[in-house]
């Protein structure tokens, strides 16, 4: 049995509330400026990513409430994860670098753990990478620093996802290092933005 608390469900929003945010920022400041396809593989996937930590946290408040156990909330954080991450990821590298004309194809893959991880990641790699090259176009090298900590920090929740979460000290464990990976991914992103992302020319500086 999973020992939640309502505390503990509500707390896991703040997370989701963060990400959601910070890609609010990216999406509003890139808008008009990307091609329409990188564009919208962003989108598709930063709300992929935004809908699982949703649906992650409403399984997580429901179940403590003791009104219901939707476990297919929680079934579908992976899947939607992954994939939005690894979406959000091509999108942003296709931005970032628009004369590229190779065209990225994703395979069907077994739905095991494993696989789902590593898709996360490398799409979140990709995500952060690209945001990283915009900091340096942008002056605002302590925002790479911002992102790859905020990375190392979703690389530990990949890793205490494979732990019994089943504990609540597990569970505060990787709320409060997901708490830390979004908080950065906001505060990173509001850098760009103050350092003046929605005015950027990418055709003109890449």
């Amino acid at each position: 049995m999973n020992d939640f608390s309502i505390g503990m469900a509500l707390f896991d929003y703040i997370p989701v509330i963060f990400f959601t945010l910070g890609a609010i920022i990216l999406l509003r400041d890139l808008r008009g400026k990307a091609q329409k396809n990188s564009y919208i593989l962003l989108t598709v996937g930063v709300a992929s990513v935004a809908v699982a930590g949703v649906l992650k946290a409403t399984w997580k408040l429901l179940y403590a409430a003791n009104v219901c156990n939707l476990v297919m909330f929680d079934e579908l954080f992976f899947p939607l994860q992954s994939m939005g991450f690894l979406l959000a990821g091509v999108g942003m590298m296709t931005i970032v670098f628009p004369k590229s004309k190779k065209g990225t194809k994703l395979r069907a893959m077994e739905p095991s753990l494993l696989i789902m991880i590593l898709l996360m990641v490398s799409g979140l790699a990709f995500l952060d990478a690209g945001l990283c090259v915009l900091a340096k176009k942008l002056k605002k090298r302590s925002s790479i620093v911002i992102f790859a900590v905020s990375f190392v920090c979703c690389l530990g929740m990949g890793y205490l996802s494979s732990k019994n979460f089943e504990k609540a000290s597990m569970n505060w464990i990787a709320e409060c290092v997901n708490f830390c990976g979004q908080c950065l991914f906001l505060l990173g992103i509001w850098m760009l933005h103050k350092a003046g992302l929605s005015k950027y020319n990418f055709e003109d500086k890449v």
